[in-house]
């Protein structure tokens, strides 16, 4: 990946930095929300707020609107969008915005493990110590044999990591059949994604959402900045660094989301919860490498 004469070296490290806190403090926003708003509302409400910012960013960016792959898009917006926000949502609710944050970045594992049997990658030499360092730290997390411990709400975290992983999986499928504008496709995404978040929103009993200036605020924060200028900032990124480089750096996001869920929501952790978050992040850093090692080795074998 060559970056551009015209941009300083530092300014797309810069960049992902900032989309680290950005994203990370999401969390902290989406939990503060739901004293506001309950769970299915807001989740439809997020989703088509983000929609209506991403079509306005596409149209600001001069990008063409066109939906590539209507049947393919369907799937992946009910995966991705619908089934991740859903179980998301449901799990800020149960439990913290830091702990949540962390179980649904373990996505990249599952997308590895999902690889092998549906697209053919295989797992080779040091992915699966990742594999196996990540899946021990979300066991420590979960502590399934603690009949006492919040099961249901780490649950509903690892099946929204599962969907991310499943629409991330479907989303490289697509690419290698057809040519997509990521950004057009994520627009598209969360426009689909929002029809069955709003059906179930309408049916499902809720109390009405308090549009208060200040949930309005979190919400136009959550669309606006988190949502279009996020994913802005994530294509500029993979525009100019290698694709390693820019997962590596937004695995600062869930210790964003940690750190100020700590401090803003005053939310604990148990020693063995941090030694499987310290497990995890190892696992995702150490799996990062293996990526970075295999770009610079297929680089260098095309040097020469």
């Amino acid at each position: 990946m060559v970056r551009s004469r015209h941009t300083p070296s530092w300014f797309p490290p810069l960049v992902l930095a900032g989309l680290s806190l950005i994203w990370g403090y999401t969390w902290i926003l989406s939990k503060q929300a739901l004293d506001y708003s309950p769970p299915f509302a807001f989740a439809a409400e997020r989703c088509v707020a983000g929609a209506v910012a991403l079509f306005i960013a596409l149209r600001i960016m001069g990008r063409p609107f066109k939906l590539t792959a209507p049947g393919p898009t369907l799937v992946i917006a009910m995966i991705q969008v619908a089934g991740f926000m859903v179980f998301q949502t449901w799990a800020l609710v149960e439990g913290g915005a830091g702990k949540t944050a962390v179980l649904i970045f373990t996505m990249p594992i599952w997308t590895l493990l999902m690889a092998w049997p549906l697209l053919g990658e295989r797992i080779r030499g040091a992915q699966w110590l990742a594999a196996l360092c990540t899946l021990t730290g979300l066991l420590l997390i979960i502590d399934p044999f603690n009949l006492y411990s919040s099961l249901f709400s780490k649950l509903l975290g690892v099946m929204a990591a599962l969907c991310w992983a499943g629409g991330t999986i479907l989303v490289k499928r697509l690419r290698t059949r057809h040519t997509v504008d990521l950004f057009a496709l994520t627009a598209w995404q969360m426009a689909l994604g929002a029809i069955p978040l709003i059906a179930i929103a309408l049916v499902v009993p809720e109390r009405p959402t308090d549009w208060s200036m200040h949930y309005i605020g979190i919400l136009a924060l959550i669309s606006i900045v988190s949502t279009a200028l996020g994913w802005w900032l994530w294509n500029y990124s993979l525009d100019r660094v290698p694709a390693w480089e820019a997962s590596l750096s937004v695995l600062g996001t869930p210790v964003v989301a940690i750190l100020s869920s700590h401090a803003v929501l005053d939310e604990s952790f148990s020693p063995r919860e941090i030694g499987g978050i310290v497990l995890i992040g190892s696992g995702l850093l150490l799996l990062s490498l293996v990526n970075w090692l295999v770009s610079r080795r297929n680089r260098l074998r095309s040097t020469h």
